[in-house]
């Protein structure tokens, strides 16, 4: 069984399939058997897409409205915190009883999330609520996954997952300039509170299919829960949040939930991973380790830049949220490059051009901190970081099969998103840490955000830029 986080993996566009595409006479992906079941699938993996990307437009007003600046890197890491828990469960969960439980479950959590954080009140409870988004999302998308594995024969898998990767083309255009034409006629809260009906949609749709598909592949009823990986997943989402907690306190109390953190997140992660991941042994552990380097250096830095535009150069939540459409759009790119022919022969060299590429975006990013900078810089530059995380995303992914024997594919596939959402996790957790240690979480800051200072974005944009560099170094290590 695959998995997949709602952030990197699915992220990389490829193109819609029809029935043109596929000339076996037993039809396509949109043929009469399949038709409502794909439809109900994209239409899932649109609603997720299109709040991804819809946050990180409407994160700068809410925080600030909110007074919670010093608490804005939560709103990101605390979606990936639960996360880290869906996952294991939504997949032992698929094994147990069939996947139409935990996606069903999972649609109608996202929705209750997005219900909390719309009517939050103050900053604590809006976290609250992107946490429990965070949970129905892990169950969603590991869900989907195995929906696909049940319902699909063979040849039209890759299709299906292509789809999923094209899903997300959309929401990287029009997400931002919906979400910021909302937050700014309408409030940031509509944002998330006009989503939930949409939650109605591939319910009715898919429904159907998915419960034929289900009677006609009862699910293995006598596979046995691992309560030991859940009780791992379960202490590393624990300690990963003690940790963050920790590090937004910055004083001698804070020392607590820092120790009791590490305690629990550093066993569950050693055991949870395969072995040598943290050490960067070669083969599959750094191919595993590279995914969380990635996601987590590109997407700690992502959450600060409509922040950075907003408060440090005067554009409006729709103009800063645009800053980011071009690193979707380019992602199609890197991932159409790296599907060629010839790159079967260059897999570690095209993971670390793509570490380079993400070095340089980030980078680049930054310089908008100084005032001759021209604003559209940012832009030109997650274009460049989107082609390199097309490439290093799915190469990655490539290789962690290649080194996979066929029976290690399911568990291999399940430890590359748990690295996915852990970096996420830590390395978002760390700017926000950051942040808040150089006066983004200030009181003044936080009345005005304005007041914010430079050097609280300076910092994390050299420090992941240094991630991904160090993503580079260890590129050479993927080889066998």
């Amino acid at each position: 069984m695959t998995t997949a986080s709602p952030t990197s993996v699915d992220r990389a566009p490829g193109h819609l399939p029809t029935d043109d595409d596929d000339g076996d006479a037993g039809g396509g992906v949109l043929s009469g058997p399949y038709r409502a079941l794909t439809l109900g699938i994209i239409s899932v993996v649109l609603l997720l897409a299109f709040e991804a990307t819809a946050v990180n437009t409407a994160m700068p007003v809410a925080a600030r409205q909110l007074d919670g600046l010093g608490l804005y890197a939560f709103a990101f890491s605390g979606y990936f915190t639960s996360t880290l828990f869906a996952l294991v469960v939504s997949g032992q969960w698929c094994d147990r009883r069939g996947p139409m439980a935990p996606l069903f479950t999972g649609i109608a959590v996202f929705g209750v999330g997005l219900l909390v954080a719309g009517t939050a009140v103050g900053m604590w409870l809006f976290v609250a609520g992107r946490a429990v988004q965070g949970l129905g999302g892990g169950l969603v998308i590991v869900a989907l996954y195995v929906v696909v594995g049940r319902a699909f024969p063979e040849r039209l898998r890759p299709k299906v997952f292509a789809a999923f990767a094209a899903a997300w083309v959309l929401p990287s255009v029009v997400g931002p300039v919906v979400a910021g034409a909302v937050t700014q006629h309408l409030g940031w809260r509509w944002v998330f509170l006009a989503v939930p009906v949409l939650i109605l949609l591939p319910l009715a749709v898919m429904g159907p299919a998915l419960r034929r598909s289900e009677r006609a592949q009862p699910s293995g009823l006598g596979a046995e829960i691992d309560r030991r990986r859940t009780a791992l997943a379960a202490m590393a989402a624990v300690g990963a949040g003690l940790l963050q907690y920790a590090g937004q306190r910055l004083d001698l109390l804070g020392l607590v939930p820092a120790v009791a953190g590490a305690a629990l997140l550093g066993p569950a992660v050693v055991r949870l991973l395969p072995p040598g991941t943290l050490r960067a042994a070669r083969g599959l552990p750094v191919v595993i380790l590279l995914r969380g380097v990635a996601a987590g250096a590109f997407f700690a830095a992502e959450a600060f830049v409509p922040l950075m535009m907003v408060t440090q150069r005067g554009l409006s939540p729709t103009m800063a949220g645009l800053t980011l459409t071009s690193g979707g759009l380019s992602w199609a790119l890197g991932s159409w490059l790296q599907g060629r022919s010839w790159a079967d022969r260059h897999r570690e060299g095209l993971i670390r051009v793509g570490f380079v590429l993400t070095a340089v975006a980030i980078a680049g990013a930054g310089l908008v901190l100084v005032p001759a900078a021209p604003v559209w810089a940012a832009a030109a530059a997650w274009g460049v970081g989107g082609i390199g995380m097309g490439l290093t995303v799915s190469t990655v992914s490539v290789l962690m099969m290649k080194l996979s024997a066929p029976e290690e594919a399911g568990a291999n596939s399940a430890s590359l998103q748990l690295s996915d959402a852990l970096g996420n996790v830590l390395l978002i957790g760390l700017a926000g840490v950051l942040f808040a240690a150089l006066g983004g979480g200030s009181a003044a800051a936080a009345a005005d955000g304005s007041s914010v200072p430079a050097a609280a974005f300076a910092v994390i944009f050299v420090v992941m830029t240094g991630v991904a560099l160090l993503g580079a170094l260890l590129s050479g290590r993927a080889r066998s």
